[in-house]
């Protein structure tokens, strides 16, 4: 399962990217050479130390995604000026409240900016045979079976307006006639090859009419033809060559929009179902990324051709293979990021960056699994695990403090004052999200069924709340562990064999590391810790009513097996710099798309007013960035803690 911290954590800056002033920068530098001094004020730190409890940080969360488990659950906003935003999400989350309380290093915390420029922020897949992903070539692969470039002009925006029209029969028309202005037996190929090409679904003849020539564009078998073309099991059958491989595999580089998001602008663009792409893991939307993207019969041709017309997207690396893309079948990320404004000295750098290379960092559940608002997703886990379905809804719908959009507050009061959902739903002007389908759920079953009305929520999303509920357990629990028995293995740990977890013995000890150990996610198909870790899950799963030895729901959906994850990862590929530059506003280094497009890296000062770090290091899949560049600064990455910080400096 992968992970790119990536949707359901999405704080939206209230200045454009290129808003940045120097202004703002002396205001944050005075907070920051605050935050310094009392960093250097500070207690010296053990090798295994408790997160400060008010230390101040610089930091703006990085929003990254656990596969499709990560999509927004709580479609809400941030609308308003800072300071209200602050003050509602004084009522978000802090580390603390989900288990994330230990660093594993020993240098001093110090503040640095993330993502102060969505540019800052670079994520390359890293492809199951170890390769990493970059986009570094636009050529498509020649195919003598490909439509001319013509192809994608010959038609006028009036006729593809049509076609369209036509096509999903958004009218009454039955065909649509092109006329064929220069006519020749060429030009009438190329409307042909242009009309099936672009619009799947539809066939074309040539006709006679009052002594022109026309191209008839129309259905071949009525609308369960063009259902059935148009799905990812059973496309266009007779238009794709033999020879050719049935799925174009391509790099997607783009920027500051999520996996999803990119690929519904595709699929609008192509005119095709979402569903005929695959890939292996969602990506940031905050960020550049750059991954691989498969789709199902759709020439190299027609991709590149929207190189033309899409905006913050590339395509490129075109090739034809005969399978999709699954995903979590990725070696990891390789990330690129920039913190801005870094406080801390020469020393306490190279100690943070040497312990993230040699020790790395404790592989927490990052805040974004947990939900942003006052609700988290885990007490709503909880609640399905209890089967206590009058809890769930009543988590999902009641008024909660903190920051939501406007109908989402009135949808929740009426439900609160009526407990109609159809009075409900009527102050949902999107009914997408959770609340929405909840609600429809409970208009379709009635309050007396739940749990079918719950069911409407698509699975991904009702699966999120339980392994949220099993996130929150781990994270606590290797708090526990570390702060018991620190960075050593012990007898009773938990080390995986294959895919087989077994104890460590007394006598087996010194073959392990801490690097070695892995903990268990509760489930029903797990063994746990032979010491007093093993205990306190017992412990902390009775407080929450729930019996660890029995993990089946009723549901088999909710019936939880379990996991192993390891708990401390090293990153790989761990290099860094400082830099110093003037403007805020300048990239400090160049993407794939600056180097195909020949633009140089500009030149910085070398005694600038601020210091940039600049980190690189890849990641296994389903672990968090954010935690380890949260070890790196020792900071709180919560937006609670971050947003207000990130307010102080705009007043």
């Amino acid at each position: 399962m992968e992970t790119v911290e990536v949707n359901s954590v999405s704080l939206k800056r209230p200045r454009s990217e290129d808003d940045v002033a120097n202004a703002d920068e002396i205001k944050r530098q005075k907070i920051l050479e605050k935050s310094k001094a009392e960093n250097d004020s500070g207690q010296s730190i053990e090798n295994v130390t408790e997160q400060p409890k008010d230390t101040k940080s610089e930091i703006i969360p990085t929003e990254e995604s656990e596969e499709q488990e990560e999509e927004e659950l709580e479609d809400s906003d941030e609308d308003g000026d800072p300071e209200s935003f602050a003050d509602m999400m004084k009522h978000g989350l802090t580390e603390s409240d989900v288990g994330i309380t230990k660093f594993v290093s020993s240098h001093k915390g110090f503040s640095g900016i993330l993502k102060e420029r969505y540019s800052d922020f670079v994520v390359h897949e890293i492809g199951k045979d170890g390769r990493v992903s970059h986009l570094d070539d636009f050529s498509v692969p020649v195919d003598d079976e490909d439509p001319s470039e013509e192809t994608f002009t010959v038609l006028s925006d009036e006729d593809k307006q049509r076609l369209e029209e036509l096509q999903l029969f958004k009218n009454k028309e039955t065909s649509v006639a092109i006329e064929v202005i220069e006519d020749t037996k060429e030009k009438r190929t190329i409307i042909h090859q242009a009309v099936k090409s672009l619009f799947p679904g539809l066939e074309t003849k040539t006709e006679d009419r009052d002594g022109k020539k026309y191209i008839i564009a129309y259905h071949a078998a009525g609308k369960k033809a063009l259902a059935k073309v148009r799905t990812a099991t059973d496309p266009r059958k007779h238009s794709w060559p033999k020879s050719r491989g049935s799925y174009c595999h391509f790099v997607l580089y783009k920027e500051n929009k999520d996996t999803m998001d990119a690929i519904n602008v595709l699929s609008k663009f192509l005119r095709v179902k979402p569903n005929i792409f695959s890939y292996m893991g969602t990506k940031d939307k905050r960020a550049i990324t750059v991954q691989e993207i498969a789709v199902l019969r759709i020439t190299a041709q027609r991709l590149a051709h929207l190189n033309k017309c899409l905006m913050n997207f590339k395509l490129g690396n075109f090739s034809y293979k005969n399978h999709p893309l699954k995903l979590g079948e990725l070696q990891g990320n390789h990330f690129t990021v920039v913190l801005r404004n870094i406080t801390g000295t020469d020393e306490q750098i190279e100690q943070a960056m040497h312990s993230l290379r040699e020790i790395g960092f404790i592989n927490y559940y990052g805040m974004q699994r947990f939900g942003t608002t006052a609700v988290p997703t885990y007490q709503i886990g909880r609640a399905i695990l209890q089967n206590n379905w009058n809890e769930v809804m009543d988590l999902i719908l009641k008024p909660r403090p903190g920051a939501e959009k406007g109908y989402l507050v009135k949808c929740r009061e009426e439900w609160a004052k009526t407990k109609d959902p159809a009075a409900a739903l009527k102050k949902l002007p999107v009914k997408r999200c959770v609340e929405g389908q909840l609600l429809r759920g409970l208009l379709k079953y009635g309050m007396k069924n739940i749990i079918s009305a719950f069911g409407i929520i698509p699975r991904n999303n009702r699966l999120m709340y339980i392994h949220s509920y099993q996130s929150y357990v781990w994270n606590n629990m290797v708090s526990k562990r570390i702060e018991e028995y620190g960075l050593k293995a012990v007898p009773g740990d938990l080390i995986l064999k294959g895919a087989t977890a077994v104890h460590i013995e007394e006598g087996d000890v010194d073959n392990y590391t801490i690097h070695d150990v892995v903990m268990p996610l509760p489930g029903f198909d797990v063994i746990y810790p032979k010491h007093k870790i093993g205990e306190a899950y017992k412990e902390m799963l009775v407080a929450d009513n729930l019996d660890i030895n029995n993990m089946r729901h009723k549901i088999r959906d909710y019936s939880l097996s379990g996991a192993y994850r390891k708990i401390i990862i090293r990153p790989q590929n761990v290099n860094w710099e400082v830099v110093a530059y003037d403007d805020p506003k300048i990239p400090l280094f160049t993407t794939d798309l600056d180097k195909l497009e020949g633009k140089p890296l500009p030149v910085l000062p070398t005694d600038g007013k601020f210091r940039a770090l600049k980190m690189e290091f890849s990641l296994p899949p389903s672990t968090y960035a954010t935690m380890a560049i949260r070890e790196v600064l020792k900071m709180d990455t919560s937006i609670k803690n971050q947003t207000q910080l990130n307010t102080t400096w705009l007043r």
